[in-house]
C-alpha cells in the first residue's frame, strides 16, 4: 500500500526504462528508487526542490534505505535533473472578500499531510500519511506537536468527537483509530472484513456513531463507538471508489463515487443506498460540501466542474472552475455564505470561492503553491484549514470582507 502511495507522487504514465542522466548521484537513484519506480516514470516527473524533498522524504519514510546524506545527494541530483514542467497555470478571479493565508511546514520531511481537522479549541490537526503520525498545530503559536501511530498505519481521515479524542482513518491499516491526545493512546477498531482495507473518509452523526467512506474496498461504513460494532455496505457496481463525505440536518450520509458519475447515500437505520447519477457520464466527484439548504455540492476532478445537487428532486448544476477544464477541483467546504475548494492541477493551486448568490468566482494563490491541497475544513470561527500535501504544510486561510 505505501508503494502505491509513492507512485502516486510521481506521474502514472510509462513503463519503459530510460537512460538518467550522469552526475553525481544517479547510481543512488539507480540502486535505490527503481525498487518502486522505474527509470522512465522518474524522468517524466517535474518537481521543485523543495517538492522533491518531500518527495525523497517519503520515499525514506516508507523504507527506502538512504542515510541523510544519501537522501540529500538524491534529492538534489533529481531536482537538478528534472525540474517543474511547465504548468497549467492559475486564472485568479478577484472579489470584495479578503483572504490571508498563512503556512507552517510540519516537523516530518516527507509526511504528506493529507487531511486538516480543524479542532473546536482553535487547534489544527493533520495526518501525516507517510509519517505515521498525527500532528497539532497551535495557529496562535506555531508550536506542532506529533502523536505516533501504530505501525503502517496511513492516517488519512480526520474528525474530533465530543470529548476531544481524535478519530483518523487508518488509509494503510485496515482500522479505524481513536487517539487521546491527553494520554497519546490510541485505541484500534479492525475493519472485519479483509477487503475494507483502505478506510477513507470519516464523520459523526449527530447520535455520535462514526460514518466512514472505504474507496477501493468500495464499502461504506458505521462505527458505534459504545459498543466496537461495525457493519460494512458494499456499494452495487464495483470500483464506485466512495470517498469524500458529509451528513445532511436529518443525520443522513450522502458521498462522493469517486471512480462513477454519481453521488450516493445511505439511510442510517436500514443502510439501503440511494445513488443519484450526475449528467455527464465522465463526471468523476472527489470531494463534496453541504449548504444549510441540505444542497449537495461537488469538486468534479476529472471535468474541471463546481457541481451542485439538489437531492430532493435530482437535479443537477454545473459550472466551469476559473481555471478551465483541466483545474483538478479537490479540496471543498462550505463557510462564511458560500463555496470553496481548491483547484489542485494548476500551479499553483488556488483557493476558489464561489457565491451561490451571485453565481461569481474568486481566487487565491496559495503562497506555497500547495502542492495538492487535497482537503480543507471550516474553522469555529468560520475561516478554513489546509493540507497541503506536496509541500509538507497545513495552512489557514483567514476570511474577512474588504
Amino acid at each position: 500500500m505505501k508503494t502505491l502511495f509513492l507512485l502516486l507522487a510521481l506521474p502514472l504514465t510509462i513503463v519503459a526504462q530510460a537512460d538518467l542522466p550522469a552526475g553525481p548521484g544517479k547510481t543512488l537513484v539507480e540502486t535505490s528508487c527503481v525498487q518502486c519506480h522505474d527509470t522512465r516514470r522518474i524522468a517524466s516527473a517535474g518537481h521543485s526542490p523543495e517538492e522533491w524533498r518531500n518527495v525523497v522524504g517519503m520515499m525514506v519514510n516508507a523504507g527506502a534505505r538512504l542515510t541523510p546524506s544519501q537522501a540529500a545527494t538524491v534529492t538534489e541530483y533529481l531536482a537538478k535533473n528534472f525540474p517543474p514542467h511547465a504548468a497549467h497555470a492559475s486564472i485568479v478571479a478577484s472579489a470584495n472578500v479578503q483572504v490571508t493565508i498563512k503556512e507552517w511546514a510540519v516537523p516530518t520531511i516527507g509526511s504528506r499531510p493529507h487531511d486538516p481537522l480543524a479542532a473546536r479549541d482553535g487547534s489544527i490537526w493533520y495526518s501525516g500519511q507517510m509519517a505515521n503520525v498525527l500532528g497539532r498545530l497551535d495557529p496562535s503559536t506555531g508550536k506542532i506537536k506529533e502523536y505516533r501511530l501504530p505501525p503502517d498505519s496511513g492516517p488519512h481521515g480526520l474528525v474530533e468527537d465530543r470529548d476531544g479524542n481524535i478519530w483518523y482513518t487508518a488509509n494503510f491499516g485496515g482500522y479505524i483509530g481513536k487517539l487521546d491526545p491527553r494520554t497519546g493512546k490510541v485505541r484500534e477498531y479492525r475493519l472485519p472484513d479483509p477487503a475494507a482495507r483502505d478506510p477513507h473518509t470519516p464523520l459523526f452523526d449527530r447520535n455520535g456513531v462514526l460514518w466512514f467512506t472505504v474507496q477501493s474496498g468500495n464499502m461504506v461504513g458505521r462505527l458505534d463507538p459504545q459498543t466496537g460494532a461495525i457493519k460494512l455496505v458494499t456499494l452495487p457496481e464495483p470500483r464506485s471508489q466512495p470517498y469524500g463525505m458529509v451528513i445532511d440536518s436529518k443525520g443522513v450520509p450522502f458521498f462522493a463515487e469517486f471512480g462513477a458519475n454519481r453521488i450516493a447515500k445511505i439511510d442510517p437505520q436500514t443502510l439501503q443506498l440511494h445513488e443519484y447519477p450526475l449528467p455527464d457520464p465522465q463526471a468523476r466527484p472527489r470531494r463534496i460540501a453541504i449548504m444549510p439548504d441540505d444542497s449537495i455540492w461537488y469538486s468534479d476532478y476529472a471535468r474541471g466542474y463546481l457541481g451542485r445537487l439538489d437531492a430532493s428532486s435530482g437535479a443537477v448544476r454545473e459550472w466551469l472552475s476559473p481555471s478551465g477544464a483541466r483545474s483538478q477541483p479537490y479540496a471543498i467546504a462550505y463557510t462564511d455564505g458560500a463555496i470553496w475548494y481548491s483547484e489542485s492541477g494548476v500551479n499553483p493551486n488556488t483557493l476558489v470561492r464561489f457565491d451561490p448568490k451571485t453565481e461569481r468566482f474568486a481566487s487565491w494563490p496559495i503562497p506555497s503553491g500547495g502542492g495538492v491541497v487535497r482537503n480543507m475544513m471550516p474553522t469555529p470561527d468560520g475561516n478554513l484549514a489546509l493540507a497541503c500535501s506536496g509541500v509538507n504544510r497545513v495552512g489557514l486561510a483567514t476570511i474577512a470582507e474588504k
